[in-house]
């Protein structure tokens, strides 16, 4: 049975026809319109689209935000104005088919979990490092959403009392500390407070260009520079840490690392995996967690999100 995904971002909003193999056959990208009115009407345009003339049934939509357990309200988003909105409800009526909303990170991480990094795996944590730092887990083989359907916001653990302010409201989040945007954080104050020395390299790139971007300090760190690859190191620690955490909870067999600083690889995975060993507790006497880079990259939103609605609708596997 195809089913339609689709993953709603800040800027761009990827739909795609996914079989239950995890495969794409079809894709659509447009432009992430301005309005919610906009918005919802060009994501039932992109349903409408990939399943004419197709035996489709379900569609599966994936937003960043906080959803509900019946997976058809959108408490709250934050980068698009909805609170308490019936989402499902809206796209069921424009489009004729049943509907799933799905938190973005769950979908990416599920989509993992079925067909990537996290196949063959019964107990699996990803996190995704981005602009923040998104979650999902997966224990026993089922998604794990909470009493509320928010749960997994592993972004949200707070790693520093009293620390940096996240956009949350709260203070000291791992998200504050472990993010994409947290690298950029860490290599301009390597910069700032270096630029003879240690970051030279970060203060001569960001006087050229006039900003750190993410790809100029990932060059930096793929080029060996010290000063780039101490930024990394700072946000992997802060990462590593907080999965010795999550491991004394859940004990996952598996830490799946996607977003965009997952790119970075091994340089990434190895000063994580040294602070998750020295976060865990009883290492040494105890089964650890393996760490993977996530597979599927842009594409887990969207089958993810088409994997689910099929399974939660109609009951597939």
């Amino acid at each position: 049975m195809l089913a339609v995904g689709i993953d709603i971002g800040g800027t761009k909003i990827a739909g795609g026809l996914v079989d239950e193999e995890g495969r794409i056959l079809a894709q659509v990208r447009v432009d992430t319109p301005l309005t919610v009115p906009a918005i919802e009407a060009a994501v039932a345009q992109m349903i409408a689209h990939l399943s004419t003339d197709r035996d489709v049934r379900v569609a599966g939509v994936a937003a960043a935000g906080f959803i509900d357990r019946d997976r058809s309200t959108v408490y709250f988003a934050p980068n698009i104005a909805w609170r308490d909105e019936p989402l499902r409800a809206r796209l069921e009526s424009l489009t004729g088919l049943d509907v799933a909303i799905e938190n973005d990170a769950n979908a990416a991480g599920w989509a993992e979990y079925r067909f990537g990094a996290g196949e063959g795996r019964r107990d699996v944590v990803m996190l995704t490092l981005g602009t923040g730092v998104g979650g999902a887990i997966v224990v026993g083989g089922e998604l794990y959403r909470g009493g509320h359907g928010i749960g997994a916001e592993l972004g949200h653990i707070r790693l520093v009392p009293g620390g940096r302010l996240c956009g949350c409201g709260q203070q000291g989040c791992l998200e504050v500390y472990g993010s994409g945007r947290a690298l950029g954080r860490e290599a301009a104050e390597i910069a700032d407070t270096a630029p003879e020395g240690l970051g030279r390299a970060l203060a001569e790139a960001r006087a050229e260009k006039g900003k750190l971007t993410g790809a100029m300090i990932s060059g930096l760190v793929l080029a060996g520079d010290p000063g780039a690859e101490e930024a990394l190191r700072r946000i992997a620690v802060a990462v590593g840490q907080a999965c010795g955490s999550f491991t004394a909870i859940l004990d996952p067999e598996l830490f799946i690392i996607g977003g965009g600083v997952s790119q970075l690889g091994e340089r990434v995975l190895a000063p994580m995996r040294e602070a998750y060993l020295a976060a865990t507790p009883a290492a040494g006497s105890r089964p650890v967690a393996d760490f993977a880079i996530a597979r599927m990259v842009n594409d887990a939103g969207v089958i993810g999100a088409a994997d689910l609605a099929r399974r939660d609708i109609l009951g597939g596997a």
